[in-house]
């Protein structure tokens, strides 16, 4: 898929280009904030959160990220050390996974919190287009399980706990077998994704969670809907990334579904 988008000298690092472009110079970093296990920067341009993902290589910024620019932190997306890429990836939403930006590009959002509700949950939205099809989940989500009473459901984990985990190196054996692949948007901080992507170009892609980041490039490697999380009231989701409860979380982030 990235070949046939990008064109026969492809590099994985391309979709990572193309995201960066798009945010344009100058826009100043405010705050940031590494939490246990979210991450935000807020920028001019609005905030935005990624899952934090730890381990990986050694860091390679050694000063502020807010000395940076917005578009200059979103580069640590391409970092090896995966707390970089935290910060990389939560930059690229402080531009990206904006509400007004969503809204217009017709996203529909989960206002309402509710436990399974099919704006927030696309493994219930879409249950009728992959039942009985052959699926495949990227990560061990909570109550994936459930999934396997509606589809032929392969899970591809790294530390299997479940009859239905077989491990990741799988990948490159199942998914192209596959009609359905939903994968975590963590790949993008920990590099698999342009390869996942490319393994699934024959396949239905969804790509789940507070990483995802909800643009154009990515569109465009494959992915068909996008479901991730939106900042809605600033003070509320930076207290709930610092540590807070499940009610500032939900008062300040929505989850969102852009197909």
């Amino acid at each position: 898929m990235l070949e046939e988008i990008m064109g026969a000298n492809a590099s994985p690092w391309d979709l990572y280009d193309r995201m960066i472009a798009g945010i344009p110079r100058g826009i100043a970093v405010l705050d940031y904030c590494l939490g246990l296990h979210w991450a935000y920067v807020e920028a001019e341009s609005g905030i935005g959160i990624s899952h934090t993902l730890r381990g990986g290589g050694s860091p390679t910024l050694s000063g502020d990220p807010r000395d940076l620019d917005l578009r200059s932190l979103a580069e640590l997306s391409k970092s090896w050390d995966f707390i970089e890429a935290t910060l990389g990836i939560a930059a690229l939403n402080a531009w990206y996974s904006q509400l007004s930006r969503l809204e217009g590009l017709g996203a529909l959002i989960d206002w309402e919190n509710q436990k399974g509700s099919l704006e927030g949950d696309p493994f219930k939205a879409l249950r009728e287009d992959y039942s009985g099809k052959n699926v495949t989940v990227i990560g061990h989500f909570p109550h994936v399980e459930q999934m396997a009473e509606y589809c032929n459901l392969t899970v591809l984990e790294r530390n299997c706990t479940s009859p239905v985990d077989v491990p990741d190196p799988a990948a490159e054996y199942i998914i192209p077998e596959q009609d359905y692949l939903f994968m975590t948007g963590t790949t993008l901080q920990n590099k698999t994704a342009p390869r996942l992507l490319e393994l699934g170009k024959n396949t239905i892609t969804v790509m789940v969670g507070p990483s995802t980041v909800p643009c154009e490039p990515i569109a465009n490697a494959g992915v068909q809907v996008l479901s991730g999380s939106v900042v809605v009231d600033a003070e509320e989701a930076k207290l709930a990334v610092r540590g807070g409860n499940k009610m500032q979380w939900r008062r300040g982030i929505k989850k969102f579904m852009l197909r």
